[in-house]
């Protein structure tokens, strides 16, 4: 059986320019995971995919903060602090060499410190380390173990960083949970019924096992016995919050979000009937849809619309519209209050984790290409045509595909969606993105 692999969180924490985005570009370069045509992702880096040797992780940056007053300052220092311990393996906490130690800095390392989480201390804009090495030491104070000096603007130190960010990483291949168990991440807008949801999945099936202790990050899973099947359920919504800062909000549920998508082979997006699909729903789908996860929308509190006999019709054509770059989603009409329909999410959960993980023959795949290019011509530019010469399936999870071309500035992305359009038509891959990848290979191979 396969081994899982979660790719691990790193998040950072510091006061307001002390260079986190510097650094954030750094390591995301240019592969930061923006993908152009996904409405609704944000622009302002949030999380960003970091490879580095043969380690991958997502860097998180915990949230901005509005510099006005020493204590705004302070507050929304420790809530970035709280979202990095609820959600991250490791913590880069960042200070600045040439503004020194601030009393916030040592407020926040306490609370750091009885995270029991591994924190690193790292000293930017050490621009050159003869000069400023000697001012890195006051940093010792704040008790978080060893200033690591960098400059991320001048790109120094970053690989000395991360071979102690990659320390923290739990071992690949060690005591991993099997692949076995579908794990699904309910995600929404904050009061969309994640928690009823959750419950009444509980309530139906009253074998529940127990609440996985242990697991590194705060959000509660749950394990679900269901017609003699385990499900993993991983909620964002039991976190036990002291103070809710509003502004925050929406940064701490992105942040969030992206911590239970990493873990997840499906995720449930649940949405309020009655506000319909909003923005802050088409941000989140965003996120599951970059990183490639199986996908099921939810319509939670649909006994509480009034219908006629187009509701769920224009409902649905309302959601495919907004949420226009996954028409592959899942959509089903719930209620977690009357738990209508609640069980069939388990049907769909299956549904889709087959699909996700589905593999198609190559020769199946160029009959279907072959037949493609015969009803619709590749397009030609400056008397050059197009050539699809071959296409193999070299993934899963989503599934993903290499066509081989003979210019890839010719296969335009409308006809990479045609042959993506052909290859569900036969296999359906309801709730999946497939993932398409152009090579370029000459004439004559």
């Amino acid at each position: 059986m396969s081994k899982r692999k979660n790719k691990p969180i790193v998040a950072v924490v510091g006061r307001p320019n002390v260079g986190k985005s510097t650094l954030f570009n750094a390591l995301a370069g240019e592969m930061i995971s923006i993908v152009k045509d996904t409405p609704g992702i944000t622009r302002d880096r949030i999380y960003a995919d970091v490879t580095w040797l043969d380690h991958k992780f997502t860097l998180i940056d915990t949230g901005g903060i509005e510099p006005d007053s020493k204590d705004v300052i302070l507050s929304q220092m420790r809530e970035q602090a709280q979202i990095a311990i609820d959600t991250a393996d490791v913590i880069l906490f960042m200070t600045d060499v040439r503004q020194g130690l601030t009393d916030a800095d040592m407020k926040v390392a306490d609370m750091l410190r009885r995270a029991h989480k591994p924190v690193l201390l790292i000293v930017n804009k050490v621009d050159d380390f003869n000069k400023f090495m000697a001012d890195t030491y006051e940093f010792y104070n704040l008790g978080i173990g060893d200033p690591i000096p960098i400059s991320s603007a001048n790109r120094l130190g970053i690989g000395d960083m991360l071979e102690k960010v990659v320390e923290h990483f739990p071992e690949p291949d060690g005591e991993e949970e099997e692949d076995d168990i579908p794990r699904v991440a309910i995600v929404g807008k904050p009061n969309v019924g994640k928690s009823s949801l959750i419950n009444r999945l509980l309530g139906e099936n009253r074998l529940i096992v127990s609440d996985i202790a242990g697991t590194t990050r705060d959000a509660v899973d749950t394990v679900v016995k269901y017609n003699g099947k385990e499900y993993i359920f991983i909620d964002t919504a039991g976190l036990r919050r002291k103070n809710k800062i509003k502004e925050e909000l929406e940064h701490y549920m992105i942040v969030r979000t992206v911590a239970a998508v990493e873990r997840a082979d499906v995720v449930v997006l649940l949405i309020d009937a009655a506000e319909g699909v909003t923005e802050q729903d088409a941000k989140i789908a965003g996120i599951a849809h970059e990183r490639g996860k199986g996908f099921i929308i939810a319509v939670n509190k649909w006994d509480l619309i009034e219908k006629d006999n187009k509701t769920v019709n224009e409902f649905t054509k309302d959601i495919r519209s907004t949420l226009s770059f996954m028409p592959y989603a899942e959509i089903m009409f719930i209620s977690a209050e009357t738990g209508q329909r609640v069980v069939k999410l388990y049907e769909t959960i299956d549904a889709v984790r087959e699909n996700h993980a589905l593999r198609v023959q190559t020769g199946v795949l160029n009959e279907i290409m072959a037949e493609a290019t015969a009803m619709q011509q590749p397009p030609s530019d400056k008397g050059k045509r197009l050539k699809l010469y071959y296409i193999t399936q070299v993934s899963v999870k989503p599934p993903t595909f290499v066509i081989f071309v003979n210019d890839k500035e010719l296969m335009h992305f409308s006809y990479t969606r045609y042959i993506e359009n052909q290859i569900r038509e036969t296999f359906g891959f309801k709730g999946t993105p497939l993932r398409f990848i152009i090579r370029e290979r000459s004439e004559d191979k």
